[in-house]
């Protein structure tokens, strides 16, 4: 019995939590936020860490948050569970906006609200190059290195292509398949077991 439980641990779980790396929330944790979700770390230190969930998109628009802004069909998802009534976002626009903080090569967070406004407004800006958050993740000092020792994440990383990718195309099995055949169970474990 043990044996099976141990399909469930994460043993490969040597590679550091960083900026840039995804984690994947191992099948039964739970919780809105944290229930099979992919989480981008933009930022991580000895003070903590800082994410939002990349697959948990949600009919919102801009314009209801920020009366004014322009027309812009781009992605909102749900960010995480701390500050849920503010909007962050990650972005390809580089440092063409200033105030960009760098997580990977080619991938962005944050930066000034009011030039990106304009950008939109003047065209310079793709949907497909900028996801919209409400709230983050967020971690004190010491939290995810304990999570990720108790299993509760996968520390991987990924294509900054996929990160990017509309949460309809990307799925949490999708981020699981990527980490490797170990945990190709996981999968197909029902959310609950309790309803199989």
């Amino acid at each position: 019995m043990k044996e099976n439980l141990d399909i469930f641990k994460i043993k490969t779980n040597n590679i550091p939590p960083q900026k840039g790396r995804i984690l994947i929330a191992e099948p039964f944790l739970h919780g809105d936020y944290f229930s099979r979700s992919v989480v981008i770390l933009v930022a991580h230190s000895k003070k903590g860490a800082v994410g939002f969930i990349l697959n948990k998109k949600i009919d919102f628009s801009l314009q209801e948050f920020f009366p004014g802004f322009p027309a812009f069909d781009a992605n909102v998802y749900l960010g995480g569970p701390v500050s849920p009534d503010s909007i962050f976002f990650i972005h390809r626009i580089g440092l063409l906006l200033p105030g960009s903080i760098r997580v990977t090569s080619n991938l962005y967070w944050g930066g000034d609200f009011e030039i990106l406004k304009s950008m939109i407004a003047e065209k310079q800006v793709h949907p497909c190059d900028i996801h919209f958050y409400l709230g983050y993740s967020g971690w004190d000092s010491g939290q995810l290195e304990d999570e990720i020792k108790e299993d509760s994440w996968l520390v991987t990383d990924v294509e900054e292509e996929i990160i990017m990718r509309d949460a309809n195309q990307v799925s949490w099995s999708d981020f699981v398949k990527k980490a490797g055949n170990r945990y190709s169970i996981w999968e197909n474990f029902p959310e609950n077991p309790n309803f199989n």
